[in-house]
């Protein structure tokens, strides 16, 4: 294809306005990633071909290519002025759910139904922008309408989990998430939920099988490492995870994951390996997503005592006590990090000066572990 390129490209510096080479040239670079070059020969024929609808419909994919969206709407838009067609409106449709722009999405969505009444991906896409508009009933019946139209649609399935999970409604939710894991073995978030769904009831094996499961499918699903550490420690299978995340280790060093193991040694009374991955924890400070002066002040902190206090040793109750129902924040399905509020406290009353940054950052809620939610967008 680059011979090809260099080709058009010679025939281009001989003869500029030899405009279907252009064109042609446009959408080789566009395949092989030269968004900017392929963009450059794109707007020079719009001097020429001001009224060309899919000239600017492709201006519009390299703007969403390049993350300018407020310029790929504008394209978009354009297109559409010249000549209304239906896949201008769905490319509009998506640039404006990435901006948020919820009731102009709708909009563009209901006009791609007006020509084709069976877009399943329009139905979703309507979904999610009444669900991000707190219209949980409307959401609901375009995500099992998207569902109708395409009966493996894992997105709709995960969505309607969702809202039945954040409604109390866990058979329900069950009944999707599970669905979902029929779709595709390996959807680890469905796997996750799951989990959540029955740590909240009680069942504290089926959760541990599911989120085994979860890390097995992703083995970053720090959440799902948190959880999983809490079950086990709860039920006195500390060598257990101790096991997990080790073994998790040594193919590949994290800072969250040493974070948590050294809660673990903590709470058994090590001292010396709570220090150890504390220090690694600092080390991988990179994949360290907790606050880096706080987990430094923990580790300073303990390594001038020496010793754990039997204050802290004290603490560590595992109650859970503290989990109410309560709605989810509005923004949870922004991303899997933003979608899960941190995982419950392996010490729930620490005092300020000697807690850790874990005990701070897991205090049990329902929001901690209403399970994973991902953006679709």
């Amino acid at each position: 294809m680059m011979e090809k390129i260099e080709k058009l490209q010679e025939i281009l510096k001989n003869d500029p306005s030899n405009f279907q080479t252009r064109r042609e040239l446009s959408i080789l670079l566009s395949e092989k990633g030269f968004n900017e070059e392929a963009l450059s020969n794109l707007q020079y024929l719009t001097k020429y071909f001001p009224e060309d609808a899919e000239i600017y419909y492709n201006i519009g994919i390299l703007y969403e290519k390049l993350k300018k969206f407020t310029d790929a709407k504008e394209s978009y838009l354009k297109a559409i002025q010249i000549s209304p067609q239906e896949d201008f409106y769905y490319n509009l449709g998506e640039v404006l759910v990435t901006m948020e722009e919820w009731d102009e999405a709708i909009e563009a969505f209901q006009q791609v139904l007006k020509t084709d009444p069976n877009d399943g991906n329009c139905y979703f896409n309507l979904g999610l922008c009444h669900y991000h508009k707190e219209e949980a009933h409307i959401a609901m019946d375009f995500f099992q309408r998207a569902i109708n139209e395409n009966p493996e649609d894992v997105f709709a399935y995960f969505y309607l989990g969702s809202i039945y999970q954040n409604n109390g409604l866990t058979n329900f939710a069950l009944e999707n998430y599970k669905k979902i894991i029929e779709i595709s073995p390996d959807y680890s978030w469905a796997h996750f939920n799951i989990a959540s769904i029955f740590y909240k009831n009680g069942n504290l094996e089926e959760a541990t099988e599911f989120l085994l499961k979860t890390v097995e499918c992703n083995k970053m699903d720090i959440e799902a490492y948190k959880l999983l550490a809490k079950i086990l420690v709860k039920q006195n299978e500390t060598k257990e995870i101790i096991t997990i995340l080790e073994t998790r280790l040594e193919q590949e060093e994290n800072g969250d994951l040493f974070y948590i193991l050294s809660q673990v040694y903590k709470n058994i009374g090590d001292i010396e390996n709570y220090i150890s991955n504390l220090e690694k924890a600092v080390e991988n400070n990179l994949t360290l997503t907790y606050q880096l002066n706080l987990v430094r002040k923990e580790l300073d902190n303990n390594k001038m005592k020496g010793e754990l206090p039997v204050k802290e040793m004290e603490e560590y109750d595992f109650d859970d006590e503290d989990f109410n129902d309560s709605e989810e924040d509005e923004n949870e399905f922004d991303s899997e990090e933003d979608d899960i509020d941190e995982i419950d406290n392996f010490d729930e009353n620490e005092d300020d000066e000697e807690n850790s940054l874990y005990d701070e950052d897991f205090e049990d809620s329902d929001d901690d572990i209403d399970g994973e939610e991902e953006d679709f967008e």
